[in-house]
């Protein structure tokens, strides 16, 4: 009879994780002036922008055009919490997370830091995905279950599965599958869910790690994040206003930089595909990559698309308390706003 959550095996199978993409700690330091800039990345393809943009080195192009050598700094983590407590703990500049985890610190920082999203990262669905062969929908997860997460109740994963959660039994259940959850980086619950024999049985993913795990066909998808709510930007970039206030030239840099990334991911998937193995060093086949980008639903934009209703949704459960009117009030309007939603 299976114990609750066995640590030896799922720890052995988390290991296999390492071999398909490896992360890295941030370290606090302190405030620095104009020309630095720290940015925190999660895992997947969503991030690919950042990869374009490290790649060709696209941050210190236009810091020269503002007139200034931009010194940049990288770093990964896993999990929105993780993300959110480096940037108010001052050791990143720009984070890289789900749209959770922005309404999450931007409902905290209100009226004091004021982070805000900077621009998003493009659209993609996100696939909740299971080896267990009973588990059909999100009504057939039992305690027996194990369901990973970036973060729990704070990752995009864990608030589409809330929202999932209140549509199936209504607002006062949104966190019925909470008790379920268990933060761990994607490429391990990747390897956990393809090896099997532990009691995490789902995994809510990103690509191209649930494109992996649905190669095994004993994995199937139990529910996709553009069925929820249809098409989104899962994930966005997002700062303190002081980082923004003090640093005028070096964020106009980064923004511009990330413009022309997007443009470069979505006219040349080929390019893209090849940025993404050689900047991540992912142990994945470049047809299989570029047969995920090139899906007609990913689209690779700084836009803001359909972000509102989540946080219409976490406000109205009381996962915020401050409600945003429309996408604007979490969203930084500069000289080109976007026209996003």
């Amino acid at each position: 009879m299976s114990k609750r959550l066995p640590f030896a095996p799922l720890a052995a199978a988390i290991g296999l994780g390492f071999s398909l993409v490896a992360g890295s700690l941030v370290a606090p330091t302190v405030a620095h002036a104009e020309g630095e800039i720290r940015i925190a990345e999660q895992f997947g393809i969503v991030y690919l922008l950042l990869n374009v943009v490290r790649d060709q080195g696209l941050i210190e192009k236009y810091g020269k055009q503002e007139g200034i050598d931009i010194k940049v700094d990288w770093t990964q983590l896993s999990g929105g919490a993780a993300v959110n407590d480096a940037l108010l703990s001052g050791s990143i500049d720009i984070a890289g997370a789900g749209v959770g985890p922005l309404l999450t610190i931007w409902d905290r920082t209100h009226g004091k830091q004021n982070v805000k999203a900077v621009a998003s990262l493009g659209n993609f669905p996100y696939y909740l995905v299971s080896n267990n062969p009973k588990v059909k929908t999100i009504a057939d997860f039992t305690e027996k279950d194990r369901i990973a997460v970036p973060a729990v109740g704070v990752s995009v994963q864990s608030r589409f599965l809330q929202y999932a959660a209140a549509k199936q039994w209504g607002d006062k259940e949104f966190n019925r599958l909470d008790k379920y959850t268990i933060a761990v980086p994607h490429p391990d619950a990747t390897a956990a869910l393809i090896a099997g024999g532990t009691e995490l049985t789902g995994h809510f993913s990103n690509p191209p790690f649930q494109d992996q795990a649905l190669e095994n066909p004993n994995v199937h998808v139990v529910l996709n994040s553009y069925d929820v709510l249809g098409p989104n930007s899962p994930t966005v970039l997002f700062a303190t206003e002081k980082f923004r206030d003090e640093n005028p030239k070096t964020y106009k840099a980064f923004v511009e930089a990330l413009t022309e990334a997007a443009q470069f991911a979505q006219n040349d998937k080929g390019a893209a595909a090849d940025t993404y193995i050689r900047v991540t060093k992912a142990k994945i086949d470049r047809a299989a990559l570029l047969k995920i980008i090139d899906n007609p639903q990913f689209e690779f934009s700084v836009t803001p698309k359909n972000t509102y209703p989540l946080a219409e949704f976490l406000y109205r459960v009381g996962a915020i308390k401050n409600k945003p009117e429309s996408w604007k009030d979490y969203f930084f309007q500069d000289a080109k706003p976007l026209q996003g939603s």
